[in-house]
């Protein structure tokens, strides 16, 4: 018996239905990336594994897919690793590639390597998949979409304040209620400061990034556990838990951490990012946040997360400042600030709350009903000249029965029908039918074009 097939888990295939609406979440976010003047690159599915390894964390760098050698992969590996189970050495031994966590980290290696080609700043945007060996759930892949928008070779805080407007703008045009939040890593790292565990931050921002999954509870756990003391705690748990509009936030963060340089300097970049965006009309809500840590270690600055207000699924958007990436790949001095899409959170989301356009769905505009050969070859002339006044037309292509083909143009959600018999051939007046009404007119192929685009 034939094995039945199937794919991996944390992978998905995507209907036609599915497919026009991806597409038109991603045109959606492609169309306002290049109203801000961001250009397009693509980068490989795979990097080799020195690009990739220390760049995430031990967490995100036990998530990596790693790709084995052609050929003799094991030649590499020395016995002793094997025999005492040193499994890293024994993965980058047979392993020297992997596929991309996410775009950042090849976007950094991208700069480096065209540095001369680039004119900075340099806005780029990229979408393209990841892939990433987490535990499959809601909301969580192994194979994802990412859209991905990004400035290098400038520090100026506008760049946060419009990578705001482009978060505001896409939901706004996808109908998404979203409150973006936002937080700073020098005010992490002053709050570590504070509480003198700055060797800690690490450790500290690891943990409360998991705050949402695990509770608060279970995040004083993981800190006990990594060293932390319980007055640290303790001092730390007002920072966390701070309530209140975002003034009055930034407030009590000025008291609480702003006596350290660096934590000062967190407060003071987010109070401008606020300021520049109170006149401006953003429909979302921006609020900070300054639990949130996102704990991927290259963020240095400005930290960015979105949330959906209707659905429970975890963040559909994030990112940062990172100063320091490209300097890992030889190219010092060089900041960037980006923000990704989760396209496919997204459209878990929009589905959920019925937010696709119906016109979204449907492909064919007209179909022209086949009623024999000669029929059909009449009907290809009136199907090229609405083809080439932009409708999307199809002729079916067998002389089925009326009811086969009306079935066809109900399940794919066709709203116009054409009849051609043998009047319609002699006066060149052709039967429009309205599929949602019933109605139907006879018009020469002109006034077809003009009823179905109105």
């Amino acid at each position: 018996m034939a094995q039945k097939p199937s794919i991996p888990k944390g992978t998905r295939d995507f209907s036609p239905l599915e497919m026009a609406r991806r597409n038109y979440i991603f045109s959606t976010i492609q169309d306002v990336f290049k109203q801000y003047g961001y250009q397009p690159i693509e980068t490989p599915a795979m990097e080799n594994l020195s690009t990739l390894l220390g760049k995430y964390g031990e967490e995100g760098d036990k998530l990596l897919f790693k790709i084995l050698n052609s050929g003799d992969f094991l030649k590499k590996v020395k016995p002793e690793d094997y025999e005492t189970k040193n499994l890293n050495r024994v993965a980058l031994a047979v392993s020297e590639k992997g596929l991309r966590y996410d775009l950042t980290v090849p976007f950094a290696r991208y700069v480096v390597q065209h540095r001369n080609d680039i004119t900075f700043p340099f806005k780029r945007y990229q979408i393209q998949p990841v892939w990433r060996a987490d535990r499959p759930q809601k909301g969580r892949y192994r194979e994802f979409y990412q859209c991905d928008v990004d400035v290098v070779g400038s520090n100026s805080l506008l760049n946060e304040v419009e990578l705001v407007r482009i978060i505001d703008e896409i939901f706004y045009r996808l109908k998404v209620n979203v409150t973006i939040k936002l937080n700073n890593r020098k005010v992490l790292s002053g709050m570590a400061e504070t509480i003198d565990a700055s060797d800690k931050l690490i450790d500290i921002t690891t943990a409360i990034d998991k705050l949402d999954k695990i509770g608060i509870e279970k995040v004083y756990e993981e800190l006990l556990s990594k060293g932390i003391s319980q007055e640290a705690i303790d001092n730390l748990e007002p920072i966390i838990n701070l309530s209140g509009e975002n003034d009055s936030k930034i407030n009590c963060l000025k008291q609480l951490v702003g006596d350290t340089e660096i934590g000062g300097k967190g407060i003071l970049e987010l109070e401008s990012v606020l300021n520049y965006l109170k006149p401006l009309e953003i429909k979302s809500k921006v609020e900070i946040d300054q639990s949130l840590a996102r704990g991927l270690n290259y963020y240095t600055g400005a930290i960015i997360e979105v949330k959906a207000n209707d659905v429970n699924i975890g963040s559909i958007c994030g990112g940062g400042r990172y100063d320091n990436l490209t300097g890992i790949f030889g190219l010092p001095d060089v900041s960037g600030v980006g923000v990704s899409f989760g396209a496919d959170r997204i459209y878990d989301v929009m589905n959920e709350l019925n937010l696709f356009p119906k016109e979204v769905e449907t492909s064919t505009e007209v179909m022209f009903v086949n009623f024999g050969e000669k029929e059909a070859t009449h009907a290809l002339e009136v199907l090229a000249f609405l083809q080439q006044n932009g409708i999307r037309a199809e002729l079916y292509p067998d002389a089925d029965k009326m009811k086969k083909q009306m079935k066809y143009a109900n399940q794919h959600a066709i709203p116009f029908v054409v009849l051609i018999g043998e009047q319609e051939m002699e006066t060149k007046h052709y039967t429009l039918k309205n599929m949602m009404t019933g109605y139907q007119e006879k018009l020469p192929a002109e006034q077809l074009v003009e009823r179905v685009k109105n």
